[in-house]
């Protein structure tokens, strides 16, 4: 695999400000490479296909996700700590938010099950680091009731912030807020112990 370049990002950044203009499944790498005003090869050097360039505007927000949270994050609660950390997974994405709504998609076309299954994969993979950043660290039964909590949650989230025209996804926050502060009252029923005050 090729040494990252600045390169590797003008691909990616090109990729999405033409798809702005004539949607995702319409860009063809050769534009790209067009608008940068380098060899086709060299596109390829860095990303096998289009899906490819894809999966590293996604990895973006993986990285703001992931990044060192700000003072005093661990001392919040759960829910408060997956707000934080889903909102600006969602927030790295914002820029782009309807190409980005066009690659989820594209990699949903009956007609693609490589992409299915992979993007089964990634969504289960995301959420193992979701929990990463949000310092959830139950194991045995909870850690399984988490999983598949979040993982509705992060689909459902998903829906609704591709259809929130809102200032700031004011809309996605306010409803991602609502849900977590639901499933933290079903986690205090299901685990008492582990909800009480210190």
């Amino acid at each position: 695999m090729p040494a990252k370049t600045g390169l590797e990002h003008k691909i990616v950044d090109a990729s999405l400000e033409l798809a702005e203009s004539c949607g995702w499944g319409a860009l063809r790498l050769r534009q790209v490479a067009d608008r940068l005003k380098t060899p086709l090869p060299e596109l390829r050097r860095f990303y096998r296909d289009k899906d490819a360039v894809a999966d590293a505007w996604l990895a973006r927000a993986d990285a703001a996700m992931l990044a060192p949270p700000q003072e005093g994050f661990a001392a919040q609660p759960p829910h408060e700590r997956l707000h934080t950390v889903i909102m600006t997974w969602l927030d790295a994405l914002a820029a782009h938010r309807h190409v980005t709504g066009e690659i989820f998609a594209e990699k949903l076309w009956p007609f693609h099950p490589h992409h299915n299954l992979a993007l089964i994969f990634w969504v289960s993979r995301t959420v193992q680091w979701i929990r990463e950043a949000a310092l959830l660290d139950a194991a045995g039964p909870r850690k399984q009731v988490e999983e598949i909590g979040l993982t509705g949650l992060f689909v459902a989230v998903m829906n609704v912030w591709l259809r929130d025209e809102s200032e700031g996804q004011e809309r996605t926050r306010q409803w991602l807020s609502r849900r977590l502060n639901r499933a933290d009252r079903t986690m205090a029923r299901l685990w008492p112990a582990s909800f009480r005050p210190e």
